[in-house]
């Protein structure tokens, strides 16, 4: 695909100008820049949901083009998996050509209209890898963390994190030529994001996307396209080159920008003084060469950058946080069960794990927003408390930003407006409604809120989520330099590395606390998976007790994934069966004598050959672990 020209704008604003793109099979761009640049609407464009203002897209000729974006599907009567399906919409369409030419074949009809169509379909739905549709759709659903029972509930039932899951599903299992994504990590867990890497580097696909994952952009995108004001910039290199790549090509254009300014002042002064002097001659020459001078531009001024610091806490005793014997649940649901672990003063604690784990339900239950279940949660000696909620729960839509930062604390209106401007809220901004804010700037007025609460505990639930990159540095930057103790919910790997001193992963109904970042839990849980498969079969160990350290162990063994390798299993051997009755197919005369008979047994043969090995891949990997 490439485009040309491509410029929008809304009103006197212009979003982006003569972005020009030339992508192949197997490019993956990264579309970058600050909120407000117009990305997403960028990605609108290429899928022809909205009209530039200038400019064109051109794709090949039947080319499939799948959009996930933020918007979820509400509003339809209809089921998630019916949802999902419909990006198998091309597919099941070839499918339908070919079944009705099999019916013409099959009464006789073997014209070489027929054929000819049948082999046209058959060609295209081997180049959709449609035979492995089915194995293709469970795999993505799986991997993105959409449970086997949601396929039949309807959209309505499902939250917004959910829906855009299914979105991004829908465009996954299309297998189109040309996949644009918009903030495709947003909702998913550690464990469905890495999924997620791994099956765009398989995709056979040009894909466009939009994330504020730092360490995602490195893991899959190949080029950056730079969107910097009006301007715009292909990049052909990974997010990390490109950073270091525009910082030095900034500042080579600085230098050379003042020391053309220099020169050209040198000029100036040289002609205003000479002009009618002595040295006319020579003014004029040098007016000349000043007229010539082809004018290097200074680099645009940065715009603002949300930038803050947390207050200095009083300081706690050394232990800020302790359970012991705890269980936690949601409604009638047990999801964590006799834990015991300790969290000291000056720790930053990552709570790592999948989606509907427990992580904000433990979180709240150790600060006291939620009851345990069982056991006991106690905070230190002069612990205060500071909580940032994923939802921005704590935010009164009737208010006003400056009521809200203003309400249950001792700040002036001074106060209020100078940390207010530190977020990028000034002016007649501040006397908006919370009801109106957008979703980055609800998450960054509930910063605000949080720093003018201040607190030496503080715990935060995604708080990058909405932010863009400078903001999420200018974030680590200052949790860097709080003096306090930090305990985050957070699926950026990048945050987690630069930030945390220990993870807190939840491991079936245990938790393990392991020191370091995200790269350390990556590498000590790499290490554990090669010490089991290595170890003898040995007797198993018991369980250990509950311990006020800061170290804790799962206390069950890993009953889900063994009812995965039970499930695999039973579907194994269900299609292991059917294979064998198709093949025996082959050997019936009456079959052999019926040509379409012929075509349906081989097609399916295939299908059932490609969803076993699946199949095997999978029960392999589910075994390892258990």
């Amino acid at each position: 695909m490439h485009a040309v020209g491509l410029t929008k704008s809304f009103g006197a604003r212009t979003l982006f100008e003569d972005v020009s793109l030339r992508l192949v099979p197997g490019d993956r761009l990264a579309v970058v820049g600050r909120n407000g640049v117009g990305k997403t609407t960028l990605l609108r464009c290429i899928a022809g949901q909205v009209a530039p203002d200038a400019g064109e897209v051109v794709l090949p000729r039947g080319a499939v083009v799948a959009l996930h974006d933020q918007r979820p599907p509400l509003g339809r009567a209809i089921t998630l998996g019916e949802y999902v399906a419909e990006g198998l919409a091309q597919v099941r369409a070839i499918e339908t050509t070919m079944r009705s030419l099999e019916e013409r074949m099959a009464a006789g009809d073997h014209g070489a209209d027929v054929m000819g169509a049948y082999d046209r379909a058959q060609k295209e739905l081997e180049r959709q890898d449609g035979y492995a549709w089915e194995a293709w759709l469970e795999r993505v659903q799986r991997g993105l963390g959409i449970e086997p029972d949601w396929v039949d509930r309807p959209l309505g039932s499902f939250s917004g994190g959910e829906l855009t899951r299914a979105s991004l599903a829908r465009a996954l299992v299309s297998r189109p030529d040309v996949l644009l994504l918009d903030e495709p990590t947003n909702h998913l867990d550690l464990q469905s994001v890495e999924w997620l890497e791994i099956a765009l580097a398989e995709v056979d696909a040009t894909v466009v996307l939009v994330s504020h994952d730092r360490w995602f952009l490195e893991s899959v995108t190949t080029k950056v396209l730079d969107l910097d004001g009006e301007k715009s910039k292909v990049w052909p290199m990974r997010y990390s080159a490109f950073r270091r790549a525009k910082a030095e090509a900034l500042a080579t254009q600085a230098t050379l920008a003042a020391a053309q300014a220099k020169e050209i002042a040198r000029l100036e002064r040289f002609v205003e003084r000479w002009s009618a002097g002595t040295k006319a001659r020579q003014a004029q020459s040098r007016k000349k060469q000043l007229g010539r001078i082809e004018r290097v531009a200074a680099p645009p001024t940065k715009e603002r950058a949300m930038a803050f610091g947390f207050p200095k806490t009083e300081r706690p005793g050394r232990l800020v946080v302790e359970a012991d014997g705890l269980s936690v649940g949601a409604g009638d649901a047990l999801l964590l069960r006799n834990l015991g672990f300790g969290i000291e003063r000056g720790q930053r604690i990552a709570v790592v794990g999948p989606n509907g784990a427990g992580k904000t339900t433990l979180v709240e239950t150790l600060i006291g927003v939620r009851r345990p279940t069982a056991g006991r949660v106690s905070l230190g000696h002069r612990v205060m408390v500071g909580y940032f909620s994923q939802h921005a729960e704590e935010l009164r839509p009737e208010r006003t930003i400056i009521e809200t930062v203003l309400g249950g604390t001792a700040l002036t209106n001074t106060q209020a407006r100078t940390l207010l401007g530190r977020f990028l809220f000034s002016g007649d901004v501040v006397d908006r409604k919370v009801e109106m804010l957008s979703g980055g700037e609800r998450r960054r007025l509930s910063l605000v809120q949080l720093i003018a609460h201040g607190g030496n505990l503080l715990v935060l639930d995604e708080p990058t989520n909405h932010l863009d990159i400078e903001s999420r540095e200018a974030l680590e930057e200052a949790l860097d330099a709080y003096d306090g103790t930090v305990i985050m919910i957070s699926h950026d790997r990048a945050l987690i590395d630069l930030v945390a001193t220990h993870t807190l992963a939840l491991e079936d109904d245990g938790v393990t606390i392991r020191p370091g970042g995200y790269s350390d839990l990556a590498r000590a849980l790499e290490t554990e998976r090669d010490e089991v498969q290595a170890a003898p079969a040995a007797k198993p160990k018991p369980a250990p007790k509950p311990s006020s350290k800061a170290t804790a162990t799962a206390t069950k063994p890993p009953r889900r994934r063994l009812r995965e390798v039970e499930k695999l299993e039973v579907r194994i051997a269900a299609v292991e069966e059917e294979l064998r009755a198709v093949a025996a197919q082959f050997a019936d005369p009456e079959v052999m004598a019926d040509r379409g008979a012929v075509a349906a047994a081989g097609e399916r043969h295939v299908v059932l050959e490609r969803e076993l090995a699946w199949l095997m891949h999978e029960w392999e990997t589910a075994s390892e672990a258990v």
